[in-house]
């Protein structure tokens, strides 16, 4: 199956090839897709070197799927020219999630409500994902009315630009702390 990754060269894209590559997914040709500024940059897949292209040339390649993990601007701005060349999008962003046109999926849970005419697949968050795989089979037995969770999740989710940000900013307060200590 041809794959392209679309946000490859990201945190998360990264870790969506290592992942791809540890389950031995089927990829006979990957796509990796980024950004302009990441274009010609190479990215490693299974013992492989693969060239990073653009969004007009990952479509072009005409994958069959194409996994995308870019962030929701990215996601809503290119996901349906994907799809327009029939191309099948599963979207990691936040961007399609709450369209009622796009199907929420978790496949161990309702991968049963897909057909050939979605091309844009939305998924939930991580921890979403990982709530309701334990949370179905539950609720098939007793019924579930209510669920209260709170989740405490990763700054790298943001991105790399946004963990630079946050080291940052963390290393500016420490420093500020440590001046106020020792001025008191």
């Amino acid at each position: 199956m041809k794959v392209a990754v679309v946000g490859a060269t990201g945190l998360v894209g990264s870790k969506m090839l290592q992942v791809l590559a540890e389950r031995n997914f089927p990829v006979t040709e990957l796509v990796p897709v980024a950004s302009e500024k990441s274009v010609g940059k190479e990215v490693e897949f299974k013992g492989a070197k693969y060239k990073v292209v653009s969004m007009a040339d990952g479509i072009a390649a005409k994958p069959a799927v194409a996994i995308f993990s870019a962030g929701g601007g990215t996601s809503l701005e290119w996901a349906p020219k994907f799809a327009e060349a029939g191309i099948t999008v599963i979207d990691n962003s936040s961007a399609w999630r709450m369209d009622p046109t796009k199907k929420l999926v978790v496949p161990e849970v309702n991968a049963e409500v897909l057909t050939k005419e979605d091309k844009i697949i939305a998924n939930p968050n991580c921890s979403t994902i990982q709530m309701v795989v334990a949370l179905q089979p539950l609720h098939k037995k007793y019924k579930i009315k209510r669920v209260v969770v709170s989740t405490y999740q990763s700054v790298t989710g943001t991105g790399k630009k946004q963990l630079t940000s946050y080291s940052t900013n963390v290393k500016a307060c420490r420093v500020k702390w440590l001046i106020n200590t020792r001025l008191t």
